[in-house]
């Protein structure tokens, strides 16, 4: 994809917010990355700090997460394990080529974050929708957080009361709702707050420990089950083509990772796109490995009984089950401010244009309003997780919104790049990528709006 000259989408009337309400853009970068200050030109190699295999750790980070604990329910509604691993894999080559696009058209802008990115390429309507998409993704994922908290304190509450909560015996300070809400009050709304998050990279690490140990957890319990574990039909092909679709969420829910990964191309000591690409495919192929072998391990364990979390098909009393769940209880735990972060940042950017402000500079007054979005953002997350016990329902939505930034955002930039670019005749190449380009476009819009769809009608409204 060689660079040509571009003329990128940046009229003024679009790019006025960008040194005001729009610097604080920069807050939206992956937890484990420093970059420096954006400069008119390009910065050679040497500008920045991190190293090929650096790169290869961050993205490996920013892929797995909590959507981990959904893909052996993936696997079963797609029909087996064979239709689970081709639509991994046939997915897998959009990811990655996304990712390669977005460093391009970072590259062509010299903008630094996913938004900024979209914003100067595509222009002003792309750009807000890119921004409210993010607000909306990251509010959905800190729900999910929420919810995965409530399933793991349920099975060690009933590990260590001998009690599953929701029976008769249960007392009043088991209950789901009462836990979930002692653990937001007490631990997540005070590391919300914040105006920094420099625990962040702590939480990296842990996260990365805590989903590893879950695949290794999942795994083993397949080749060494208890032996009170019976499994479920175990189905080889799927019912229907519909059927594959509807596990598209879990898998575009896991592999996103394209947000954080803009930052992280700009951090590289060569941040150029051949090496770039190197990376996220070397990335990507470890996460595929991950959730592969957490998907087609818990799916054959339980067949088509296993849970959208599949850590509460496992016993209670299961010790290597119980740490998994500690595992990733903190790293939810932890994660939840970090994407309450991003989706305040992008909510303050919005804010700020809509009024025409330049950045706060009255602490009061910023202040003032960061606590007051915090708490609205934390109450209504929090309200939703009580009553939505399900995860399926909410991957099922933020899964499709998902599809948007790593095949719709990309491709529209894709094809405004090469559409930008000042040529006297336009190369087989140029018709290729702008066909790829619109494929992008089409695949994402397509997952996104059955996707949604579907988690309307027929899980919300069921």
């Amino acid at each position: 994809m060689a660079q040509q000259n571009v003329g990128i989408n940046t009229e003024r009337g679009d790019r006025d917010w960008s040194t005001d309400a729009g610097e604080r853009a920069r807050l939206l970068q992956s937890p484990n990355v420093e970059t420096g200050p954006k400069s008119a030109e390009r910065q050679g190699p040497g500008a920045g700090t991190t190293s090929a295999l650096g790169a290869i750790f961050i993205v490996v980070n920013a892929a797995l997460g909590a959507g981990l604990l959904n893909f052996p329910a993936a696997f079963s509604t797609a029909g087996g394990v064979a239709a689970g691993i081709a639509l991994q894999m046939s997915l897998l080559v959009f990811i990655i080529g996304g990712l390669v696009i977005l460093a391009y058209c970072s590259r062509a802008s010299n903008e630094r974050t996913y938004q900024e990115v979209v914003w100067a390429v595509c222009g002003k309507v792309p750009g807000v929708l890119c921004e409210v998409a993010i607000a909306v993704y990251t509010f959905g994922t800190c729900i999910a957080f929420l919810i995965i908290i409530g399933d793991q304190q349920d099975k060690i509450i009933a590990a260590l009361m001998k009690d599953p909560p929701g029976t008769d015996g249960s007392c009043w300070y088991t209950d789901r709702k009462f836990t979930i809400s002692v653990t937001a009050f007490l631990l997540i709304l005070p590391l919300s707050i914040p105006k920094e998050i420099g625990f962040q990279k702590y939480a990296s690490s842990l996260s990365v420990i805590g989903t590893w140990y879950v695949t290794t957890v999942v795994i083993i319990k397949y080749i060494w089950p208890d032996k009170e574990i019976t499994p479920g039909y175990i189905p080889t092909r799927p019912s229907s083509w519909m059927a594959v679709f509807n596990a598209m969420p879990t898998i575009c829910f896991g592999f996103q990772c394209h947000v954080s990964s803009v930052p992280v191309f700009n951090s590289m000591k060569r941040p150029e796109v051949k090496p770039w690409g190197a990376v996220v495919t070397v990335a990507m192929l470890i996460a595929l490995i991950v959730y592969t072998g957490t998907g087609v391990c818990g799916f054959l364990t339980f067949g088509v009984t296993v849970d959208q979390d599949v850590l509460l098909s496992y016993p209670s009393n299961d010790i290597p089950v119980a740490i998994a769940r500690a595992f990733i209880t903190l790293c939810v735990l932890t994660s939840y401010p970090i994407l309450h972060f991003c989706g305040r940042a992008v909510l303050e950017g919005l804010w700020l244009r809509y009024k025409g402000e330049p950045v706060e500079e009255d602490v009061v007054r910023e202040r003032r309003r960061r606590v007051l979005q915090t708490v609205s953002w934390f109450l209504l997350t929090l309200l939703l997780a009580l009553f939505i016990p399900d995860i399926g329902k909410v991957i099922s939505l933020i899964g499709g919104l998902a599809a948007c930034f790593i095949f719709v955002f990309p491709g529209l930039c894709l094809i405004q790049a090469k559409l930008s670019e000042i040529q006297e005749t336009r190369p087989t190449s140029w018709w290729a990528l702008v066909s790829y380009g619109t494929f992008m476009v089409t695949l994402g819009a397509f997952i996104f709006g059955q996707t949604t769809a579907n988690a309307i009608f027929m899980d919300l409204m069921a």
